[in-house]
């Protein structure tokens, strides 16, 4: 067990955030789900895609039987590593580039080769969304790439932008199932997304959509963003063709952010204040302040994913931005303490942190903080006060941990 009242507090968080990413591993999370798998008359494909997609078609090609088998993995440059027996493609997140439209091409093509023999193993880990962008027909990678930036600078949750990303894509809300038939497809699903919305995760390539064009659509003009997606966008989701139908597959959860947070529980004995911290960051910081005042000894532990509506040009991500408004109402909390916001997969926005780690001082070392703050500019405030969490890419990806400490 970690002790969380150790004199470095800053240590200590840092150790319980480790702890929270090692209960994600990828490999460990699958291996009992492939312990067995039978010999087959034609050919095992693995598909692995997201920020976990190496690890996991490591562990799938290890415990694959004797026989005929092949394996692309796609997933984010921070996480880019070779893999035995696996084509691995880079492609950028979270705004789809080239590279990704030929990882998904690459893909489709292999799919389309599968037979009623074969046995499709679909490796899904968040960030495949923005991994594989397969544009149906009339819309180009730059459109989708437009939407992406239209979605996040608007604080659309996770949910809220797979449910358009699905409908603008071939391979996004069931498309995968429906290219592998023939052949049997499970899916083993590394959850990203608070309450583990299996349509939701990476956009739901081997599940049924969120929900139907016309919701996408409806959603986009209540938020007022509809108008501001490019032509090609609007008229693909005016479209009145059929809604394709679901495929045959099995999904399989294999680990989640709740899981991440029952590991940080056990290792230090703290309270879980909530495992569904979502909506804007604002609000959340001001969420967590409020737990903080009402529960003054222990440990506390939050988890989920925020958005930021972005207002200035700034550079930083949720977690930066969550660490820094929770600093900013540091004279509202006794004591010495730390507070750690940082994102499991080690990449928060735009920016080469995985979050911030906080305490009482430093604001002080940070002489125009409201301003930076104003200018969603967390990553340079939080830089001036040696108080980013920089971990590198983690190799997974189960969404965004919380921890705050206070010395007794």
């Amino acid at each position: 067990m970690i002790d969380p009242h150790q004199p470095d507090l800053h240590a200590a968080a840092r150790a319980l955030f480790d702890v929270a990413v090692k209960a994600a591993d990828p490999a460990r999370a699958l291996r009992p789900h492939l312990a067995g798998l039978p010999a087959i008359k034609g050919r095992y494909i693995v598909i692995a895609v997201g920020k976990a997609a190496c690890a996991m078609a490591e562990e799938a090609l290890a415990r694959l039987p004797e026989g005929p088998h092949t394996a692309i993995a796609v997933t984010n440059p921070e996480n880019l590593r070779p893999v035995t027996g696996c084509t691995v493609l880079p492609a950028a997140h979270p705004v789809p580039d080239e590279n990704g439209a030929k990882a998904a091409q690459a893909v489709i093509d292999l799919l389309e080769t599968a037979t009623a023999d074969d046995h499709v193993l679909a490796l899904i880990s968040g960030g495949g969304s923005a991994l594989l962008p397969a544009p149906v027909d009339g819309v180009t990678l730059a459109d989708k790439a437009e939407v992406s930036r239209i979605l996040l600078g608007a604080g659309f949750e996770i949910t809220e932008m797979n449910l358009v990303r699905q409908h603008l894509s071939r391979l996004k809300g069931g498309g995968m199932a429906r290219l592998a038939q023939p052949a049997r497809l499970t899916a083993y699903i590394l959850s990203d997304v608070i309450g583990d919305d299996l349509r939701a995760i990476a956009s739901g390539p081997t599940v049924a959509p969120i929900g139907t064009r016309t919701q996408a659509r409806e959603l986009l003009q209540q938020r007022g963003v509809f108008d501001r997606m490019p032509a090609a966008v609007r008229t693909a989701l005016q479209s009145t063709e059929p809604e394709p139908p679901a495929a045959p597959a099995e999904n399989i959860l294999i680990g989640s952010n709740r899981q991440s947070l029952a590991a940080v529980q056990a290792a230090s004995g703290g309270i879980i204040i909530s495992d569904s911290l979502t909506g804007d960051v604002e609000n959340a910081a001001n969420f967590i302040v409020r737990a903080i005042l009402e529960n003054p000894a222990g440990t506390l532990i939050f988890g989920g994913e925020t958005t930021v509506n972005l207002k200035g040009d700034g550079k930083g991500g949720r977690n930066q931005e969550l660490a820094l408004r929770v600093a900013l109402q540091a004279g509202k909390i006794p004591g010495e303490w730390v507070f750690l916001s940082g994102g499991t997969d080690g990449r928060d926005g735009p920016t080469d942190a995985a979050g911030g780690i906080v305490d009482p001082h430093t604001v002080a070392k940070i002489p125009n903080a409201r301003a930076l703050l104003a200018n969603n500019d967390s990553y340079t405030a939080l830089k001036m006060a040696n108080a980013l969490l920089m971990t590198g890419g983690t190799g997974t990806n189960v969404a965004d941990v919380q921890i705050f400490l206070r010395r007794p």
